[in-house]
C-alpha cells in the first residue's frame, strides 16, 4: 500500500529517488574513505537556516494559493449569473439574442476548462469574452437597461478573474529565493555525503531523513507556486475545477430546457427565475447548489 502511494505521488517518488541517490553516494564515500567533513554545530545551523528559508517561501506561496482556490468558483458564479439573466429574458421575451448568449456562455465555459489545460490561448479566450457585447447590443430593445448593466458587470468580473489567473499561472514567486534554496540544499546534501558520523548506520539514517525533508519541501514549494498547473505532467497540488464542471453541466440543462411557450403563458415563481434554470438546479442538487423551487403556472 505504501509503495503504491509513493509511485502515484510524483513528489514522494522524486524525494524517494533523491534519498536513494544520497544513500548510495554515502555508501560509496564511506567505502572510498572520502568522509572528510567532521560534524559540528555549524553544519546543523546551516540545515536550520535552509529550512527557515523554505518556510519563508512556503508561507508566501500559500497566500496566492488560498486566493487561487476561490477563483474557479468566482468564474462559475459570474457565468451562471449571466446565464440566469439570459434565460429569464428568453423565457419572457423570446429574444433570439438571449438564446445566442446562452449558447455563447456554454461555449465560453468549455473554452475556460480547456484554457486551464492550455488547449486554448488566453488571447482567443479574451476575444470570445469580448464578442458577447454583440449579444448585449441585441438585447437593448427587449429588456431594461439594468439587466444589460448586470450582464456587463459580470462580463467585467470574468475578465478580471481570468487576468488574475493568467498572472498567477505565468509568474513565479521570488525566483532568486528558489535559486538560493536549491543551491543551499545541494551543498548540504554534498556535506551529508562527505561528513563523518559514527556509528555509520546512524549517518545513513540522518542523511536519508534530512535529504527527504529538504527535497520534498523544495518540490512542494515549486508545485504550489502554480496552483493551475493542470498542463504540467508532474503537478499534484492544483486547485479544484469542480465549479467549472458543475456550471457546464447546468448550462447544458438550461440550453435543453429553454421554454418554447409564448411569453404571455409564462409565469414567475417566488424566486423570479425561469423554469429552465429551476430544472438545472434540481438536476444538479447533488453538487454544491441547493435545489431551487420549481415555477408554478397560473391556473388554466
Amino acid at each position: 500500500m505504501f509503495f503504491t502511494r509513493v509511485t502515484r505521488h510524483p513528489l514522494l517518488l522524486n524525494a524517494a529517488i533523491s534519498v536513494a541517490v544520497v544513500i548510495a553516494l554515502k555508501l560509496a564515500a564511506h567505502a572510498c574513505r572520502w568522509e572528510i567533513i567532521s560534524l559540528n554545530p555549524l553544519f546543523s545551523g546551516i540545515v536550520a537556516a535552509n529550512v527557515f528559508l523554505m518556510g519563508f517561501l512556503l508561507s508566501g506561496i500559500l497566500a496566492d494559493y488560498k486566493e487561487s482556490e476561490r477563483l474557479p468558483g468566482e468564474l462559475a458564479a459570474s457565468i451562471e449569473t449571466m446565464a440566469d439573466e439570459a434565460a429569464t429574458i428568453y423565457e419572457f421575451k423570446k429574444a433570439e439574442a438571449a438564446k445566442r448568449l446562452l449558447d455563447s456562455l456554454l461555449d465560453l465555459s468549455v473554452s475556460i476548462k480547456d484554457w486551464f489545460y492550455k488547449k486554448v490561448p488566453t488571447r482567443q479566450l479574451m476575444a470570445a469574452l469580448g464578442k458577447m457585447n454583440h449579444y448585449f447590443f441585441g438585447l437593448e430593445g427587449v429588456t431594461q437597461a439594468n439587466f444589460i448593466a448586470r450582464l456587463k458587470q459580470e462580463q467585467s468580473n470574468l475578465r478580471r478573474t481570468l487576468t488574475r489567473i493568467h498572472t498567477i499561472r505565468e509568474t513565479s514567486f521570488i525566483t532568486s529565493g528558489y535559486l538560493i534554496a536549491d543551491v543551499t540544499t545541494f551543498l548540504l546534501l554534498i556535506g551529508l555525503v562527505l561528513s563523518k558520523i559514527e556509528p555509520f548506520v546512524e549517518s545513513l539514517f540522518f542523511a536519508g531523513v534530512i535529504t527527504f525533508l529538504l527535497r520534498f519541501l523544495g518540490l512542494l514549494i515549486k508545485d504550489l507556486d502554480n496552483p493551475f498547473g493542470f498542463y504540467e505532467g508532474g503537478s499534484v497540488e492544483d486547485v479544484s475545477l469542480k465549479p467549472i464542471d458543475d456550471v457546464i453541466a447546468r448550462l447544458k440543462i438550461i440550453a435543453e430546457h429553454v421554454a418554447p411557450a409564448a411569453p404571455e403563458s409564462a409565469a414567475v415563481s417566488d424566486a423570479g427565475a425561469p423554469e429552465a434554470y429551476a430544472a438545472s438546479s434540481a438536476v444538479c442538487s447533488s453538487s454544491t447548489e441547493r435545489r431551487r423551487p420549481a415555477h408554478r403556472r397560473k391556473g388554466g
